[in-house]
């Protein structure tokens, strides 16, 4: 058995299709089936189940499927031991961000990130929390990136940085209101988004509420939301970082929040207990701090990482 075969048998399971996993591994699919017959011999079990639609592990060969995978990673970790002590910043990293973070943070991310490390072999995907952290754990990505609050065995969280939330108000409701104050409004006039911006703990108490605000809509983007409110009037809740998006009139709109509410959303970097690039950890995180505000940042990460 060879770390070639366990490669190829990942990929299988991970595409569940043989010219997929072929492709990827760039490889014929003669050469993949074949291959994948030698190891089913020389092990005495079958580890996948082939029809012409489908490709699916036996219950056999979803646990060595998980072995192969951990097997995997730890031969990855003796070059990255070697990265690291070296002090080089270079090989494959691959980054999951939560939805309603990416829009503010990946553009520039990938712009300054590959400006500055040129020999990281870079990837970011777009993924929700839940499927982000179990991700990390299984090793099928590096660095995870969404709001906090999510945990999974063998995963450690790091705070990293709190965002305040404002009100973006139609036009009719913001005359005449310099601050928002959640008792001034009906519940009914709020425009929300899917469970992304109640984001857990942080934002309005009432927002904890499904059966407050407006239902026939419920938006999957921070943009969309804005565009609801302009046409059809009430309230939104927008991040922070939002705010250079919205255009001049637009911004006349924004109000802060009053009042004794929870009103920020917490993000949090998500990595394996036993991640030990730090130097890549490292890099990553300072290419964040130039994006994201100081003042947003959480006390202490940068010290506690190294990083000047």
């Amino acid at each position: 058995m060879t770390l070639q075969q366990l490669r190829y048998i990942v990929a299988i399971d991970r595409c569940r299709s043989f010219a997929k996993a072929a492709a990827e591994l760039d490889v014929t699919q003669p050469t993949l089936s074949a291959l994948l017959v030698k190891l089913e011999d020389e092990l005495g079990v079958r580890l996948f189940e082939r029809t012409n639609r489908s490709v699916r592990p036996t219950s056999v060969g979803e646990e060595i499927v998980r072995q192969a995978e951990a097997v995997l990673r730890q031969a990855e970790r003796i070059a990255e031991t070697v990265a690291e002590l070296k002090g080089e910043v270079g090989g494959s990293l691959s980054i999951g961000v939560g939805p309603s973070i990416a829009p503010y943070l990946t553009p520039w991310f990938i712009r300054k990130y590959t400006d500055r490390y040129p020999d990281v072999k870079l990837t970011v995907n777009e993924m929700k929390g839940d499927t982000l952290v179990e991700s990390v754990r299984f090793g099928k990505i590096d660095i995870g990136i969404a709001t906090s609050g999510y945990s999974a065995q063998e995963v450690d969280e790091i705070p990293f940085y709190s965002e305040p939330f404002h009100v973006y108000m139609s036009r009719d409701c913001s005359l005449g209101l310099t601050v928002f104050n959640p008792a001034d409004l009906e519940h009914e006039k709020m425009w929300i988004m899917k469970e992304s911006q109640c984001m857990r703990e942080s934002a309005f108490s009432f927002c904890k509420s499904r059966s407050i605000g407006r239902h026939i809509y419920e938006a999957g983007s921070i943009e969309t939301l804005i565009r609801i409110v302009d046409i059809n009037g009430g309230f939104t809740i927008i991040p922070e970082m939002h705010l250079p998006f919205l255009t001049e009139e637009q911004r006349a709109n924004v109000r802060p929040i009053q009042g004794d509410y929870v009103s920020k959303r917490s993000v949090s970097i998500y990595i394996r207990k036993d991640f030990i690039r730090r130097g890549m950890l490292r890099s990553v995180v300072g290419t964040l701090l130039s994006i994201i505000p100081g003042n947003m940042v959480s006390v202490g990460l940068p010290e506690s990482l190294g990083i000047q």
